[in-house]
């Protein structure tokens, strides 16, 4: 018989856990575990106080070892990290449900308080409201001041009041999650997204290794290039910080005689573009450029991250993207790294690393622009290893052509693979062959690209637009041309999005449920805890959740599909709206999700150790074992196998062998 063991952790470091990650807060020297409450398969929650000298119960300590009681915890991994710390030994992983996840997985929020929100549990069964005055008072290092006596940090002795709501609030946490967890259990996790969780801690356990000698070289120079520049600035301007958007816009507007309405990247780089400038305006906006690239938080995330041996730890969170269940970035947010494109590349790392500013400003330009496009190459192979990186092709891309049925998009990706050409080619009625360099057909490329990366999941004009259409030098009367061209092109993805929204209508209207192609959405009600879910059953029978799904009106006066989620841009727990397109969105990323997670555990299964991933795309570190273009055939043929839940799906990937990260 299994035991059911919920656990909380309060605990002390002096490394501040949002900008270190937890598994440097852990690592660190001073850290300590100031309280464990638990409960023992629903019965009333217990504390100890180990900061005051208790003690655990021995059979507790043998519990967290026993694979007979199952550890549940909220954000399970941080109270894993602290307990393999306290017993020295890495915890079995396998033994651990993280409800988190849980609430994740079923549609809902991140957050212990956020989440019991969403699910309407009452105050009682939520976070204290004091509970984050009492973390920072406890939990974290205190200023030195006369009214403490100088002190770094507050113990229980110093506020035994305190302390005891302290306990109160602890016990409050281990209650809320295991309601969480008792409102969730008619939808329990999957065996395989529990699998994948796992392979996610070790993952995130292993780490990557950085070049911190490239590290510290990078932000040497990003200084003193931001110095040189705000100098320059005052002189020509006169102002007193450059770098004030008011002060600047102000000077601009006088010298330019003309209101700005901002200072955006696009508007400054249309500034610059204009004739007629003087050329201390001209100069003015290179440096309100040049600035806008000498931002060093990326390397100095990295810096803050990184553990005592040289890693960063703690990159992804498993299920970031609940709607889909994709991952999401953490501390140096890798799935937003700039691209690499300046060679010879380590010549430019040497530069850096040597601090050699007017030799990398002779050899690459910019160096602002070199210190961004080279961020990814802090990543490297630790010494003796390599890294080995490999990206799905065009995984999207393939994906709707296979859910779609859109046959001669199958055959482009089972054949030559150049969508955008034959994207083109289809729309304008021209010959494959003929769009290519030197022809004067090839200007149509840019047209089948575009429309290939903006108008697959419904979109418009808008979608070409926010795009880069305007950029790559499209007008505005071309673009809806183009938006009929490629639904011409592509009737059977255009009928998936109306099919798809005719399904989750119906579904919401009738219960049941309704078949799209290989996608099931159904009506699910649990009676027990009073929930209602919109769910699509992907081909690889993990589940979509929308909840309390409704039907609603949209602005142009049409049915709108509605639901229960996080708002995109101020995080309020609110009705959301969405549509046909929206839900093949959903769909085909998280299909691209479940194609790499399959990935990772063949890869893992094989020997090759992720450090990373980036949505289609992982990085293997490894000890050389054969030439580097054999590691990578076989990491690619592991990559492009067939899938057995997703039958005549093409897929395709590509990479590289290197000492550091980068993005070809």
């Amino acid at each position: 018989m299994k035991h059911h063991l919920s656990i909380d952790l309060e605990t002390f470091s002096s490394i501040p856990i949002a900008k270190a990650g937890a598994q440097k807060y852990i690592a660190s020297p001073d850290f300590e575990i100031l309280l464990f409450a638990y409960s023992l398969d629903g019965a009333p929650v217990k504390i100890v106080d180990l900061a005051c000298g208790e003690s655990l119960p021995s059979w507790l300590v043998l519990a967290l070892t026993d694979p007979d009681y199952i550890k549940h915890a909220y954000n399970a991994a941080f109270e894993w990290g602290c307990l393999s710390k306290w017993l020295r030994m890495m915890l079995p992983v396998d033994q651990w449900r993280c409800t988190m996840i849980h609430g994740l997985y079923c549609g809902y929020t991140a957050g212990l308080d956020a989440t019991g929100a969403a699910l309407g549990l009452p105050q009682d069964k939520r976070k204290l409201s004091t509970g984050k005055a009492l973390i920072r008072y406890f939990c974290v290092p205190c200023k030195p001041s006369r009214a403490n006596g100088q002190r770094t940090r507050n113990y229980p002795r110093h506020d035994p009041d305190r302390w005891s709501l302290f306990k109160e609030y602890c016990v409050q946490d281990v209650v809320t999650e295991m309601e969480i967890e008792r409102q969730l259990s008619a939808i329990p996790v999957p065996d395989s997204v529990q699998k994948e969780w796992e392979t996610d801690m070790r993952i995130n356990a292993r780490g990557v290794a950085v070049d911190m000698d490239f590290v510290h070289g990078a932000l040497s120079l990003g200084e003193t290039v931001r110095e040189r520049l705000e100098t320059e600035a005052v002189q020509i301007s006169g102002l007193n910080n450059p770098n004030s958007i008011q002060q600047l816009t102000g000077w601009l507007e006088g010298e330019l005689n003309e209101e700005l309405t901002d200072l955006r990247k696009d508007t400054v780089s249309k500034l610059l573009n204009r004739e007629g400038n003087s050329p201390q305006v001209q100069r003015m906006l290179q440096i309100r450029q040049e600035l806008g690239k000498t931002s060093t938080k990326k390397y100095d995330a990295i810096e803050a991250a990184v553990c005592a041996d040289g890693r960063v730890r703690g990159l992804l969170q498993f299920y970031g993207a609940n709607r889909t269940g994709r991952w999401a970035g953490r501390l140096v947010q890798v799935q937003n790294l700039p691209r690499t494109y300046i060679e010879p590349l380590m010549l430019a790392r040497d530069l850096v690393k040597r601090r050699e500013l007017d030799g990398l400003h002779v050899v690459y330009g910019s160096v602002p622009d070199t210190l961004s496009q080279l961020i990814r190459t802090a990543f490297v192979a630790s010494d003796g290893k390599v890294l080995i990186d490999a990206d799905f092709s065009a995984i999207e891309a393939r994906v709707i052509s296979w859910l779609a049925g859109e046959e001669w998009r199958l055959d482009v990706f089972r054949t030559h693979g150049k969508i955008y050409e034959a994207s083109a080619s289809q729309m304008f009625g021209v010959p494959l062959e003929r769009i290519k360099k030197g022809n004067p057909e090839y200007a149509l490329r840019q047209k089948g690209k575009v429309a290939e990366l903006a108008l697959g999941y419904q979109g418009g004009a808008g979608a070409l637009i926010a795009m880069g259409a305007l950029d790559m030098g499209l007008t505005e009367d071309e673009l809806p041309d183009i938006v009929n061209r490629w639904r011409d092109a592509n009737s059977r993805i255009c009928r998936l999005w109306y099919d798809m929204d005719r399904a989750a209508t119906t579904v919401i209207q009738e219960g049941g449920k309704q078949r799209v192609g290989c996608l099931e959405l159904e009506r699910i009600y649990d009676v027990t805890c009073g929930r209602d879910y919109l769910t699509i059953k992907l081909p690889s029978q993990r589940r979509l959740y929308y909840v309390e799904p409704s039907l609603g009106e949209n602005r142009f006066g049409g049915v709108s599909i509605q639901y229960m989620g996080s708002n995109q841009t101020t995080k309020k727990w609110q009705m959301v709206e969405t549509y046909g397109g929206k839900l093949v969105e959903n769909c085909v990323q998280a299909i691209a999700r479940d194609c790499l997670a399959q990935a990772i555990e063949h890869l893992e299964a094989a020997g090759f150790p992720v450090v990373f991933h980036v949505h289609d795309e992982v990085v293997i570190e490894t000890a050389p074992f054969a030439a580097p273009d054999a590691m990578l055939e076989k990491v690619v043929q592991i990559m492009a196998a067939p899938i057995p839940w997703a039958s005549g799906l093409p897929l395709g990937a590509d990479g590289w062998v290197g000492e550091c990260f980068k993005k070809d």
